[in-house]
């Protein structure tokens, strides 16, 4: 298989600096992105320090993407910010970056490199969605509405871009042991992952493989689809 040129956001740390590092020992040409200085170091790595709410820096960096690639095979969503409190108790400002990160930095990400897909008539995005979603988890309600929302976007978007022969699918991970959970008390921890058919904490192995079959050529066939991870049932 030819190096795929594959974007990810929010590569600083966490799931998106382990896809980063995946795909480039696959020998894949991998474009990240987060709001801080880049952590993953390689020849065939480029690194854009933005913001993904920012329209004019996502502009910009994609057009810095069609000048170097020319094109894009595989965009990765993955950037995202979570939170857990009581709603009453969220101040709008936080409730605003948790809806403009989620499901702002997913849509102008996937407006602007289908724009290059679609002159290759091809290429496959992976939108990242969450658990908390299915499970109506309390203390999530802002969080879990931010990836509603990146949920029907990805069922939607994925009709419109049909046509193009771009595919749009979306993971759901359960809890992974990064950043956004370490804070999170224990006891809410093993309530939620009690709800789980497979009550383990996942892996980044776990996310990668279901990413892999998302944007195998061998998953044309596939688009529209949210896959939870452990069990969940949507």
């Amino acid at each position: 298989m030819s190096a795929r040129t594959i974007v990810i956001t929010g590569t600083r740390k966490g799931i998106g600096k382990y896809l980063a590092e995946y795909y480039l020992s696959a020998g894949d040409d991998v474009v990240g992105c987060s709001r801080g200085a880049p952590s993953v170091e390689h020849d065939n790595y480029t690194h854009f320090s933005l913001d993904v709410t920012d329209e004019e820096a996502v502009v910009a960096m994609v057009h810095s993407i069609r000048k170097q690639h020319g094109s894009v095979d595989v965009l990765l969503n993955n950037a995202g910010v979570g939170a857990m409190n009581h709603f009453m108790m969220m101040p709008a400002k936080s409730a605003r970056r948790v809806m403009d990160t989620n499901f702002m930095g997913t849509f102008l990400l996937s407006r602007e490199l289908a724009k290059l897909m679609r002159k290759t008539r091809g290429g496959s995005i992976v939108n990242f969605t969450t658990v908390a979603v299915p499970l109506s988890l309390e203390g999530e309600a802002v969080y879990a509405a931010s990836k509603s929302a990146v949920e029907t976007f990805t069922r939607i978007s994925a009709r419109e871009l049909a046509g193009f022969g771009i595919r749009v699918n979306a993971i759901g991970p359960t809890p992974v042991e990064t950043d956004l959970v370490r804070n999170i008390p224990k006891d809410k921890m093993d309530q939620l992952l009690g709800q789980q058919i497979i009550p383990r904490f996942g892996t980044f192995e776990d996310v990668a493989n279901v990413v892999d079959f998302f944007i195998d050529p061998r998953s044309e066939f596939i688009t529209g689809q949210v896959i939870y991870l452990g069990g969940i049932m949507g």
